[in-house]
């Protein structure tokens, strides 16, 4: 259904097929506006990538073979066994579908199995309550509120909540997102993201 491919500028056509909606960008401290905003957006993950802080990966929907939305680990201290999940965007096509389970699924499941991690963080807009709650249904436990912990591009000032996941807390979440994964869903998304 979904294969995360390593970010690269050439997705850039396809992912603002799907990303030049505003309320995409309501809870992140990112505008895209247009292609020069998208490019920008690609260089920066891949400088962090390059500097090794981050591995950013395009969301390719099998059903449609294009990038259709972005995620990626950031904050990687492998020294002390951690990293973060975060970054995650989907044209609004591909929401609430299991794309976004099935990304989180595989990049948890590389992240302890393959990477050995002890932990795997997120951090949400604590305003955002739909990443929270999808936080919360995949197993992530909240750990608290940086309160005005950055400043939005629109000058609010943003609390953000930060949820993990810990190794010993892997395999319970791994069986519920496998479970998940499995049932059947009828949402089929058009070949058309509607932006």
């Amino acid at each position: 259904m979904v294969r995360l491919e390593p970010l690269s500028i050439g997705h850039v056509p396809a992912l603002c097929d799907v990303a030049l909606d505003p309320d995409l960008w309501r809870w992140t401290g990112t505008l895209i506006r247009g292609v020069e905003d998208m490019r920008t957006y690609v260089e920066t993950a891949l400088g962090e990538a390059a500097h090794g802080a981050a591995l950013p990966f395009a969301i390719v929907a099998s059903s449609v073979g294009r990038a259709v939305g972005s995620t990626r680990y950031g904050n990687i201290a492998l020294e002390h066994r951690r990293l973060e999940i975060g970054w995650t965007w989907l044209g609004r096509a591909w929401q609430r579908t299991p794309l976004n389970t099935e990304c989180k699924y595989l990049l948890l499941r590389h992240a302890f199995e393959v990477l050995d991690c002890l932990r795997v963080e997120f951090k949400t807009d604590a305003l955002n309550s739909r990443s929270r709650a999808a936080l919360q249904r995949i197993g992530a436990v909240e750990e608290g509120t940086l309160r005005q912990h950055m400043i939005a591009p629109s000058g609010r000032l943003r609390d953000t909540v930060y949820y993990s996941i810990l190794n010993g807390e892997w395999p319970e979440v791994k069986r519920r997102l496998e479970l998940k994964l499995a049932q059947p869903f009828a949402h089929q998304p058009s070949s058309r993201a509607t932006s």
